[in-house]
């Protein structure tokens, strides 16, 4: 066989490769082209044409080229193979029959009965199109033609982002829309759908007259989205129809009308920016509400007929090390946000916050200020007024790069400044609990720390310890706290300016034993602390604003300062006595555990003495002798894994505090359930005793399907607090989800919510209900 015209050979596939991938572009298109430029593939310098076939003739009389039998072709990374090609010169046609398929450098794979096209590539017509892209996309068509105006034109075009089945490759996939006309527009860059008719496993479920899509050279256009569908009890059932606008490559926006059958329209849109250096995003949303009297009577969203919201988020790196940005929202009413369920605003409480952030090989800096909404049905808004406002919270950490005198030497320092317009106080039980004061409060804390360990040749590890401490604090309150007309009995200081201080000095003593066996490893470490200080200066006597939750247990029985802030500080001298177990064994199994109990062995015992909120009070640490903390912890092989934490009574062994939780993993079921017990702590507000159950699980069906369900129970009441169930679908093109959620309990306007989404992969999503937070 003698190849008598290598040019014109040439001419044939360029002609056959380039036509083909033209008359297929609208199942795949190609990367945006100059306007007026052909779609043909940019031939790569060098490259070489490599043609194999049984009989390959050229008739120079008929100027015909003709490739029979096994035709296997490969030019500028393209492949093909087909049983037949010929090119006509005088007529200018490319022809191609018998099983074409055609690999692009891409991935994309083409097969077709026959090929006919000009060798301009301006027309031209295919039969039996099938395409499928390396994402998985398929598009099958009786005959394609290509037009003049950039357009291609798919006849009786089947789409789907579905996989055929594979024990039986002829069943209709999941879903998929069959169209008379698919049409590739290369100048707008769409695909449009014309007599579109959607299936859903094989059954038509609905008629569109056209769809109109961007086509894969166009990463965002304008245009609607698919309507989501919401469904609430105060609201009743809600279509939104969003529109998705692009502004610029850095600028877009999402404009989301919403109407509910009890309520009317709502307005809500998203506008985003991206910068260079950070991104910024403005929310807005409002409604005239036609039925406020659908809420209970007296809240805050029955009294609101005009409601709206405004809310604005940023991020700005203003260099590697330094972070600048803002979360805040603002809005009508107290709870908007929340009774529509407004996303990435509906949260209570709601935290706007200006932070500024710098992050170093051996600091850390973070200046934040805060300002809190309580969203809920109490139109006075008394729950936002009783909370602080925060301008500034500075938090600065150093540690120095070098050793100090041979151990680590750190400063630590925080400022506060806020304010309060109402006193925050309430009364459970016997017990008053001033939570805030009204008025304003300022506090400047310093403290430097030093530290050492020293190891001896028996393997005993010492940790000397120093810290020196300082607070400066100013208050503008009105007095002496009252609350219903009982004044503060503590000992309460009404002076405008107060200073403190809090010297430390520490040992620590650890020493691991290490056991090991021929099928298991163990270490007990026996660990005792000793920390002498003077009294706690003005201990209670000043506002308590950050150190209200205390919980002691194992994980804080050898810190140094058991407050969780910075108002309170621990004095007198501490000792920290205990034994931590940790074991491993070759079968998988792992084991940990504390046990230990702290002394106040001299000076005043802060969590003794009473403040404002009673951060001490039934603790466990009230007294000088402490009670017992305890944790065991088991790791069991294939993803089981049990914990549980007590606090008992250091004379009766009574059992003060337990939480216990049992988590598994396994290949189709996870969950835990997490139990916490809570014995009465009359002075701290609690004179019922609280236990909670709380279950979450998930079970995967089979390989598409599975189900999760949770539900947290108030046991000393009987009561179910929270549950929740859901089921999901979901393979290689289809998500499917359904879920209800109820919270008895709850202060939220809508009693129970449905939510229900349903994605078609590259097309777009139906949606009933709304996420939240």
């Amino acid at each position: 066989m003698a190849v008598i015209d290598r040019g014109n050979i040439r001419r044939l596939i360029a002609a056959l490769l380039t036509g083909t991938a033209v008359c297929i572009a609208v199942a795949y298109p190609f990367p945006v082209l100059a306007q007026g430029s052909p779609l043909a593939p940019e031939v790569a310098d060098g490259a070489k044409l490599l043609l194999r076939a049984n009989e390959l003739t050229y008739n120079k009389d008929a100027e015909r080229v003709t490739a029979v039998g096994g035709v296997q072709l490969v030019y500028n990374r393209h492949r093909m193979v087909a049983q037949r090609v010929e090119y006509d010169q005088k007529t200018g046609r490319v022809m191609a029959t018998g099983n074409i398929e055609l690999v692009e450098p891409d991935g994309n794979r083409i097969y077709a009965d026959s090929l006919d096209v000009t060798d301009n590539f301006s027309e031209g017509f295919v039969n039996a199109l099938r395409v499928e892209t390396t994402d998985n996309t398929r598009l099958i068509g009786e005959s394609a033609e290509r037009l003049p105006d950039d357009k291609m034109v798919l006849n009786n075009g089947v789409y789907t982002a579905c996989l055929p089945c594979a024990a039986n490759p002829g069943k209709a996939p999941l879903w998929q829309v069959k169209a008379q006309r698919v049409i590739r527009d290369g100048q707008s860059h769409t695909i449009r759908l014309e007599h579109a008719r959607f299936e859903l496993f094989g059954m038509p479920i609905g008629y569109l007259p056209f769809i109109t899509v961007p086509d894969e050279t166009v990463e965002r256009k304008s245009g609607f989205l698919f309507p989501r569908m919401a469904m609430t009890d105060k609201l009743g059932f809600g279509m939104t129809v969003p529109y998705y606008h692009v502004f610029s490559p850095s600028m877009d926006a999402t404009i989301s009308p919403t109407y509910y059958t009890k309520q009317g329209l709502l307005l809500q849109g998203e506008i985003r920016n991206r910068f260079e250096t950070g991104d910024h995003t403005l929310r807005f949303a409002g409604i005239s509400q036609k039925s406020p009297s659908a809420f209970d009577a007296g809240t805050s969203d029955a009294r609101a007929e005009q409601r709206g919201m405004i809310a604005s988020t940023a991020t700005f790196e203003i260099n590697p090390r330094w972070t600048f940005g803002w979360n805040v929202m603002a809005q009508t009413d107290n709870n908007f946000s929340k009774t529509y369920r407004l996303n990435g605003v509906n949260a209570s409480p709601y935290t706007n916050e200006i932070y500024l952030t710098g992050i170093g090989a051996r600091n850390y800096f973070d200046l934040r200020n805060y300002y809190f909404d309580i969203q809920d049905t109490d139109h006075e808004r008394t729950a936002e007024k009783q909370q602080a406002i925060v301008y500034p919270s500075l938090d600065y950490t150093y540690y120095a790069p070098d050793p100090v005198a041979g151990g680590e030497f750190s400063i630590t320092t925080n400022f506060t400044n806020l304010s309060r317009s109402r006193d925050d106080f309430y009364t459970e039980g016997n017990s008053t609990r001033y939570r805030g004061v009204e008025g304003g409060y300022t506090r400047f804390t310093s403290e430097a720390e030093w530290k050492r360990t020293f190891t001896s040749d028996e393997g005993l590890l010492l940790t000397p310890l120093l810290a020196a401490r300082g607070d400066g604090l100013r208050q503008t309150d009105t007095g002496v706290p009252t609350f219903n007309g009982v004044s503060y009995d503590g000992n309460y200081s009404d002076s405008s300016g107060n200073s403190r201080y809090m010297v430390t000095a520490g040992l620590e003593a650890r020493f691991p034993i290490l056991m090991s066996t021929a099928t298991s490893t163990h270490i007990i470490e026996p660990m005792a602390q000793i920390f002498a200080r003077p009294n706690e200066q003005l201990a209670g006597a000043l506002p308590n604003e950050d150190a209200q939750s205390f919980v002691f247990d194992a994980t804080s029985l050898f810190e140094r300062d058991k407050f969780s802030g910075y108002d309170r500080t621990e004095g007198g001298t501490r000792a920290n006595v205990g034994i931590r177990y940790s074991g491993s064994f070759d079968n998988g199994i792992g084991l940990r555990g504390i046990v230990g109990q702290s002394y106040q062995l001299a000076g005043m015992n802060s969590f003794a003495t009473s403040d404002l909120v009673n951060a001490g009070a039934d603790s466990g640490l009230e007294t000088d002798v402490s009670d017992y903390v305890t944790m065991a912890a088991i790791d069991l092989p294939k993803g089981y894994s049990i914990q549980g934490q007590g606090r008992f009574d250091e004379k009766t062994l009574e059992l003060r505090r337990a939480d216990a939780s049992f988590s598994y993993n396994l290949p189709r079921v996870s969950g835990s359930l997490v139990y916490t017990n809570i014995a009465p702590q009359p002075e701290y507000g609690s004179t019922d005793q609280s236990e909670y159950l709380k279950a979450t699980n998930s079970v995967r069906i089979n390989e598409n399907w599975s189900v999760t369900g949770t539900a947290t129970w108030d046991m000393n009441r009987d009561d179910l607090i929270r549950r929740g169930v859901g089921f999901t679908y979901a393979d290689e093109c289809t998500i499917f989800t359904v879920a209800y959620s109820d919270e008895p309990a709850s202060t939220d306007a809508n009693d129970w919510t449905v939510t229900a989404r349903l994605t078609f992969r590259t097309i777009g999503e139906i949606a009933v209900g709304t996420e939240t937070e």
